[in-house]
């Protein structure tokens, strides 16, 4: 499994790959988790756990950087199985009650055309079981589980309940505010609010993170992060000063 290591020695390791990535943040005895994949991944999820932690399955927190379907599927389950608390957006409330959030608007022609067709079949293929958060958020703020110590800001434009996860403000987990699937670009398939997104870039262009960690493929690096900023900040004249 692929891993990434701060200068703190938080270690962050994908654990899930393929149809969505889900990362475990460890340090010392704890664990923490971001998204957890598709329901049919479950079972990979505990056992890879239970790799990276030696034998143990324990997860004290699950972050969610956003509720579509292939990124918290799995949520409730994990509750039941492991009593974690989890952590979402102060935006995702209403979602998470129904158990279903609506894709976001495409950005390509083909996921355009698959939005008009999502009113006939979106619930029924991309919804997930209710649960409740334990912790909504609300703004950007700091988190302290154990030793780890992590920064949450909110990166809205794919969806409104978006948000980010750094770690030792040297890695973030990104979800899908980028996507690491694409060679040379990181523009998402999807998004709601495609200047929103380009501000979010920039917000986290104005971290020190230089390593960012999507929810699909591989991670981005931050020459990438700003190539794609500039071009698309022109394009929407939205740019900012940024480090």
């Amino acid at each position: 499994m692929k891993s990434w290591a701060t200068k703190r020695n938080t270690r962050i390791v994908k654990i899930l790959k393929g149809r969505s990535n889900s990362y475990l943040i460890v340090k010392d005895d704890q664990a923490v988790l971001v998204d957890t994949g598709m329901s049919s991944a479950f079972n990979s999820l505990i056992q890879n756990i239970k790799k990276v932690s030696h034998g143990s399955d324990f997860v004290s927190k699950l972050i969610l950087t956003h509720t579509h379907y292939d990124h918290c599927q799995s949520a409730q389950r994990l509750k039941e199985y492991s009593n974690c608390k989890i952590m979402v957006s102060d935006q995702a409330k209403k979602s998470i009650q129904q158990g279903y959030t609506k894709l976001p608007c495409g950005t390509l022609l083909i996921t355009k055309a698959l939005i008009k067709a999502e009113p006939w079949f979106g619930k029924k293929y991309f919804s997930y079981e209710p649960f409740h958060a334990d912790i909504s958020i609300k703004g950007d703020t700091e988190i302290k589980t154990g030793s780890i110590n992590l920064k949450i800001i909110e990166t809205k434009g794919h969806s409104a309940d978006s948000i980010s996860i750094l770690v030792d403000d040297e890695i973030a987990i990104v979800g899908d505010a980028m996507f690491g699937v694409f060679r040379n670009s990181i523009f998402p398939p999807f998004a709601n609010d495609v200047p929103e997104m380009i501000k979010s870039w920039g917000k986290l262009l104005k971290t020190d993170c230089h390593i960012f960690l999507p929810g699909h493929g591989k991670a981005i690096k931050r020459s990438l992060l700003m190539k794609s900023y500039k071009n698309l900040s022109h394009k929407h004249k939205l740019l900012t000063h940024t480090k």
